[in-house]
């Protein structure tokens, strides 16, 4: 059986999504779940200052939890096939990602749950992280009890 896909966006698929993406495939197998996880950016023109292919709080924060990243690639933009391929899509903030997802990909907006973690402007890395960490626990739980309704 194919896993399923949950697409994580953020907007400079840096920082935050990433931390998703790469925190969600590390839980996924501890918790039974047919699950893989990929994340894009909605705006990467917003990460000119962006040094290297991932936030430093990133690979701080996951190696805290224990999960090693062997090959941090760039970060790439969303595109419609992204989209197609997804079977959840989780925009990390509702007031950042929305006006983008609207602007960008209007037919999709009501496929997209939003989450509410604030990016560095209004939040401290172990902030933001504990957040993202919160709402995949919540998430995985949610994926385990629809396997469990079908």
């Amino acid at each position: 059986m194919n896993p399923k896909t949950i697409l994580f966006l953020c907007s400079g698929n840096y920082y935050r999504s990433r931390f998703a993406e790469l925190l969600f495939n590390h839980m996924a197998p501890q918790h039974a779940i047919a699950w893989t996880a990929t994340s894009r950016g909605l705006a990467l023109e917003l990460g000119v200052n962006n040094v290297g292919p991932i936030a430093q709080a990133t690979l701080a924060g996951l190696a805290a939890r224990g999960v090693a990243v062997d090959d941090a690639r760039f970060p790439l933009a969303l595109r419609e096939s992204d989209l197609i391929g997804a079977d959840h899509v989780v925009a990390l903030k509702r007031e950042e990602h929305l006006p983008l997802m609207q602007r960008n990909f209007p037919r999709w907006v009501e496929r997209v749950e939003f989450w509410h973690v604030h990016d560095l402007d209004y939040a401290l890395p172990q902030e933001a992280l504990g957040s993202i960490e919160h709402n995949l626990i919540k998430l995985i739980a949610r994926l385990q009890d629809s396997v469990r309704a079908t």
